[in-house]
């Protein structure tokens, strides 16, 4: 993940921030719904009577003022409330009605999106330890097979795990990571069948086929010691799904000790292995500030260290390669800089020797350090591109990429003898695509390229990259994208979303999905909005806590920007944001409604005074530093000018779409569907008001490559048809 610089090579870790969502909530029609649309005639349009959640008298007590919340009693944190699952019902079967008279549209969207899903399709691989290791999904797969051939990719393939297979007996699958041994005879990975981030520990041995299943659950991280005798797990709290124990299991005879508790509920705990193969580290990590703890897997009786003790502000990462530790750090430098220190100096920055300095208009980004040379990614003007330092003393090199807007992360590559470093090139015109580049011949080598369906040609498609001016004066990065035949002369419609929280930088990809918008005669804009990292890291704390309307204005005043450049149709600008990004168009809506033509909100976090008053949710007390804490008088009443349920007023607002999972764990359900009632009960138009809550799924909605495709369908289609683009 883009906001995680290094990666040990131990199970990938789920995000544990209200940021990430893979996919938006999938409309759910339940079998009563079904009906219900079967027999609706003419009521199957935007104008169906919608439910009307029932009013109860609450007080919501804070050190900085009381709050009147009528619907309170729609949290349920069991899911088994009777009267708030037939509220959900009635609000899924509206709009059933409402999006049931689009059904050849989402038909049409689905079989185009479904296309462009290639039957089969290879991750590019990478090499560890003799082997090759790579996914692969098999035609019309959801779930991954994971693979490896020893020696070259000419060998014989060995199927290690079998993503499908293991999916076949529930309706929510998802695999969040895996490892294996360094002796590469046992794999371990964590499955989830529900969600929230609550994982299951397996083990497999790789020689007899035996499956193993220790009974550990609750599990967010996994990695093999380096001697392969125990595994090192990061274990959940229960009611917070805070990632704060670190403990310790002999597969054998399934013993399990504690190695770490982290006491401050502000942090949150991952485990992994040196690039080097020698250490276990344990990374602790808050929204602003950072501490690495370490144990050498050499030795038996070796206890966990403290590579440097945390201070407020401070975050670092730090990975072992050779003799050295390499070290990621922003220690009086704001956009960061790259040190090495020797084995013993990990605890004196004094001691420390600056590999790469710090930058004023650069801000680096993520590192992979090899026994040779340094690869590391950087931003400069909201671009990535890669760079290599070669201690050789032959200087560093930069890799360069033509087109205007793209994006460039390093790749895997865990095997740091090597002399080849993988990076992965993307834009809003070419798909994904893996190279490796030889640093001795200078030889760049495509390793793998995402394949799409459909006819696709990236010829057929334009991008740029131009600068709004904000209200205050600042420049704002915008990423445009739209289909050759599609005129900027102020006729044709545009989609706009924006992230703008947590650092993470909304980053101008490809998107095979999107191209079904794009050759209808769409535009689409990403707005680079304050609050992530595209101009450095002065860019996100513009964008946090007590300067978090900064990602509202920017967001709009792009839009202004578009419209009065005379780039898109003024009446038909549409906004579209998930999770944070969906706090950002809720907060808009509120505060520019005229400016848009519609909305879709997913899984949005628009409850934040109640949410960030109570510390029993997951993630609260975590997301202090990214949002502030309320029960300080300052926060509470900035918090308060911005929430949008707080904020709903007596007025029109545009036609919205919302989705929620009933088992988020990240956006609890009730935000979006307190959200609902309040506009429901409050504006003063006829604009359709659509909710989908999904019972089955959390916040990255339905698992698997295909399950996403109906949600998305119909999106697209809401936004189509209210654009005039749906025939």
């Amino acid at each position: 993940m883009a906001r995680h610089p290094r990666r040990h090579t131990s199970a990938v870790r789920p995000s544990e921030t209200r940021h990430e969502t893979g996919y938006l909530a999938r409309l759910l029609l339940i079998a009563a719904t079904a009906s219900i649309v079967a027999c609706s005639g003419s009521d199957s349009d935007f104008r169906s009577s919608p439910p009307a959640a029932e009013r109860e008298a609450h007080v919501v007590r804070a050190p900085g003022g009381d709050r009147s919340d009528p619907y309170y009693w729609i949290r349920d944190d069991r899911r088994q409330d009777a009267r708030v699952l037939e509220l959900i019902r009635a609000e899924n079967a509206h709009t059933a009605r409402a999006l049931a008279r689009l059904a050849p549209l989402v038909g049409t969207l689905e079989t185009e999106l479904a296309n462009r899903v290639p039957a089969e399709h290879r991750e590019a691989p990478f090499h560890r330890d003799g082997y090759w290791y790579y996914t692969r999904y098999a035609p019309g797969a959801d779930h991954p097979v994971l693979a490896r051939r020893r020696g070259s990719l000419a060998a014989p393939e060995e199927i290690l795990l079998d993503g499908h297979r293991l999916a076949r007996a529930h309706s929510q699958f998802r695999l969040a990571g895996w490892d294996i041994s360094p002796d590469g005879t046992r794999l371990l990975w964590l499955e989830g069948t529900r969600t929230g981030r609550q994982f299951r520990l397996r083990i497999r041995d790789l020689e007899t086929g035996e499956l193993h299943d220790p009974g550990i659950d609750g599990i967010s991280s996994a990695s093999w010691s380096p001697d392969g005798r125990t595994i090192l797990m990061v274990e959940n709290d229960p009611q917070t799904l805070r990632a704060f124990r670190v403990r310790r299991l002999d597969p054998g005879p399934g013993r399990v000790s504690t190695v770490y508790t982290e006491a401050d509920t502000a942090f949150r705990a991952t485990v992994g292995r040196s690039r080097s193969g020698r250490y276990n580290l344990v990374e602790l990590e808050s929204t602003d500030s950072s501490e690495l703890r370490f144990i050498d897997g050499s030795a038996s009786d070796a206890e966990l260290r403290v590579f440097l003790s945390r201070s407020p502000g401070h975050r670092y990462q730090a990975d072992h390669v050779g003799d050295h530790w390499f070290i990621r750090t922003n220690r009086d430098a704001p956009n960061f800089r790259i040190m090495r220190a020797g084995p013993d100096g990990h605890d004196r920055p004094s001691s420390w020797t600056e590999l790469v300095g710090h930058r004023d208009q650069v801000f680096i980004a993520e590192f992979d350090p090899f026994e040779t040379f340094l690869a590391f990614a950087e931003r400069s003007d909201g671009q990535r591109r890669i760079r290599v330092l070669d201690f050789a003393g032959q200087g560093d090199r930069r890799i360069e990429f033509d087109e205007d807007v793209h994006v460039v992360q390093l790749g895997r590559n865990p095997d740091p003898t090597r002399r080849r470093v993988q990076y992965v090139y993307t834009s809003p015109t070419t798909p994904q695509t893996t190279w490796e580049l030889d640093l001795d011949s200078g030889v760049r080598r495509l390793i793998n390229r995402f394949d799409v369906g459909g006819g696709f040609d990236s010829g057929d498609y334009r991008v740029r990259r131009l600068w709004a001016t904000a209200r205050d004066g600042t420049a704002i990065p915008v990423s445009l994208a739209w289909h050759e035949d599609t005129p900027l002369d102020g006729t044709a419609p545009l989609l706009q979303t924006a992230y703008g929280a947590y650092g993470r930088s909304e980053e101008p990809g490809f998107s095979a999905e999107r191209l079904s918008l794009l050759d209808r005669g769409m535009v689409f804009a990403i707005a680079h909005v304050r609050g992530g990292q595209e101009l450095g890291r002065d860019w996100y704390e513009q964008g946090r806590l007590l300067n978090k309307r900064n990602s509202f204005t920017d967001f709009i005043d792009v839009t202004r920007h578009l419209v009065d450049e005379r780039l898109v149709d003024a009446d038909r600008v549409f906004a579209s944001g998930a999770s944070a990004g969906g706090l950002l168009v809720a907060a808009v809506a509120n505060m520019a409604p005229d400016r848009y033509a519609g909305i879709v909100a997913a899984v949005p976090f628009v409850d934040v005074v109640t949410t960030m008053l109570d510390e029993s949710i997951p993630l609260t007390s975590f997301e202090f530093s990214e949002w502030g804490d309320p029960r300080q008088p300052e926060v509470y009443r900035y918090m308060l000018s911005y929430s949008p349920y707080d904020n709903v007023q007596r007025r029109d607002y545009p036609p919205m779409l919302v989705t929620a999972g009933l088992w988020d764990s990240q956006v609890q359900y009730w935000e979006p569907v307190k959200w609902v009632a309040r506009l429901r009960h409050r504006k003063t138009d006829a604009n359709p008001l659509l909710l989908a809550v999904d019972l089955e799924a959390g916040h990255g909605g339905r698992s698997g490559r295909y399950g996403r495709l109906e949600t998305r369908a119909k999106e697209y289609a809401f936004v189509l048809d209210l654009a005039g683009l749906g025939e």
